[in-house]
């Protein structure tokens, strides 16, 4: 069982808490991507910024801290299965009028079979019926009573609600335009939608983590679930659309109390575990350029006496089964290079990844065997890291959530300067454009991937602490606008290919035991 102790988590520097008890005027917040100083009313509606140099303008949602904690709490999220509206193409936004589609019940049903001997305390869900209607299927006939909670509903879009998207563009041109380009700015009827949504999302927070519960279900809709996210980690509206949100995608939140007391420690265990592969179309903007994040199989045990040298067979084997299976998932999709650490199991993954593309004829993926690019990169290594994990005992042990926040900052600043230059190289890999869909595989330890997924989202390294993953796990990162626009975040630790050998999502825990 995973230990979370407070100790591996950190506290985020660069992010401005605000302590108050009455009202206050308007503060000052600095951004998390860009660095910079706005003024934010507490209304949520300030006056409309334009972006400058293509960039997005930055209005982080800052409140004051989260509600302090007695105990580990492990907060799950779902988005709502497939609904008419979505089948229409019709923008949602908060009204009631669809209902799940077959496909959207199949989805919920699939969820409820994925989290069906998970031990939730308690069930939020929205109040609007294809969310509602979701929690029923996947809550099924557990007693506790499902709580809805109305700043869980989707985005207020208001004249936008009921509309085809090219009714949307043809009615209100330019405003419809900026809700696709600069949805952190985009106004309408008076009112900043997003804006709006981050406070709301904000305020649900303190309702769930107040709760009396461990373990706790949230199911909402794409955009709320989205601010859910954002917001627990720290991220402002400027970052709407990049944590995509399938339907009935699950997203996984850690909360754990700090020993002092006061707003706790926050990882994002996992994002938008899907129904159905990671790797199909359906959710989000279309994307010819992909990144795959794979994280290596379980490394080897420390040799030593019989009992350690059995150990370290049964870590190989493990380890052997996952790249199996990565390789597996990995068959849906072409896969042009595939980019290694130097280090050996990290090469093993790649080669066993490259073995079943180009014997994809043979397994039935298609006709043609494809030719794979192998490449290895030191800049993946993830030397100063694992040195300091050996000293320390199995790795296997030792890669829970927040684990990187108990390594020294010199090792910190190592890894984060070296990945991101690794991922310079990773963007100008998926750049060429002799390749148009450019789908590039990356194969290293858990604490450089980490790392590259938060250079791609523009944070610093005090964020690694906020993000996990675990070994055989995958991460996608889309490029929607090419590899020269912003990375979209498909999912983040994705397990489920893994079959039996999986991590589930929650376990069971015991009084004196923590997720």
């Amino acid at each position: 069982m995973l230990s979370l102790a407070a100790a591996s988590f950190p506290i985020h520097h660069n992010r401005l808490i605000l302590y108050r008890t009455t009202p206050s005027p308007p503060f000052t917040v600095r951004s998390s991507a860009s660095g910079g100083v706005q003024e934010i009313q507490e209304s949520f509606t300030p006056p409309p910024s334009t972006p400058q140099d293509g960039e997005i303008s930055s209005e982080l949602f800052v409140s004051a801290p989260f509600p302090p904690i007695k105990g580990a709490k492990r907060v799950v999220l779902v988005r709502h299965g497939q609904s008419t509206w979505n089948a229409e193409g019709r923008i949602q936004g908060s009204s009631n009028f669809s209902v799940l589609t077959k496909k959207g019940e199949s989805q919920a049903e699939t969820s409820r079979q994925m989290l069906l001997d998970d031990s939730f305390d308690i069930c939020f869900s929205s109040p609007l019926t294809r969310s509602k209607r979701t929690a029923e299927i996947i809550w099924g006939d557990r007693e506790e009573e499902i709580l809805t909670d109305s700043d869980l509903r989707e985005i207020d879009l208001y004249s936008f609600q009921g509309l085809l998207k090219h009714e949307g563009k043809e009615k209100f041109g330019d405003s419809f335009r900026q809700w696709q380009l600069d949805a952190p700015n985009f106004s309408i009827d008076g009112h900043y939608p997003v804006r709006e949504l981050w406070a709301r999302a904000r305020n649900c927070w303190d309702r769930i983590l107040e709760h009396e519960s461990r373990s706790v279900l949230v199911v909402a809709h794409n955009a709320v679930n989205q601010a859910l996210v954002a917001t627990a980690i720290g991220l402002g509206t400027e970052y709407f659309r990049i944590l995509l949100q399938s339907n009935c995608g699950v997203s996984v939140l850690d909360f754990t109390p700090r020993a002092e007391g006061g707003s706790p420690y926050i990882c994002l265990n996992r994002l938008n575990q899907t129904p159905s592969s990671p790797l199909a179309s359906g959710g989000g903007r279309k994307a010819s350029k992909r990144i795959v994040l794979v994280c290596h199989g379980t490394m080897q045990g420390s040799a030593g006496d019989q009992e350690s040298q059995l150990s370290e067979f049964l870590f190989v084997f493990f380890g052997y089964l996952q790249s199996q299976k990565i390789a597996e998932l990995l068959l849906d999709l072409q896969v042009s290079t595939i980019i290694s650490s130097t280090e050996d199991v990290s090469v093993d993954t790649s080669v066993a990844i490259s073995r079943v593309q180009e014997a994809a004829d043979c397994l039935g993926a298609d006709c043609v065997p494809r030719y794979v690019e192998l490449k290895r990169s030191k800049d993946l290594d993830a030397t100063d890291i694992l040195q300091q994990l050996n000293e320390e005992g199995s790795e296997g042990q030792l890669l829970r959530p927040g684990f990187l926040n108990r390594f020294d900052d010199e090792s910190l600043s190592a890894l984060w300067d070296q990945s991101g230059k690794a991922w310079e190289t990773l963007l100008n890999e998926v750049s060429d454009e002799s390749d148009p869909e450019k789908v590039a595989v990356v194969v290293s330890h858990p604490a450089v991937h980490i790392a590259l997924m938060g250079h791609c989202l523009k944070l610093t390294k005090e964020w690694m602490g906020s993000f996990h993953l675990d070994a055989g796990s995958i991460s996608v990162v889309d490029f929607p606008d090419g590899a020269a626009g912003r990375g979209v975040i498909r999912c983040i630790n994705y397990t489920a290919h893994l079959g039996r050998w999986a991590i589930p999502i929650t376990r069971p825990t015991a009084d004196d035991e923590e997720f």
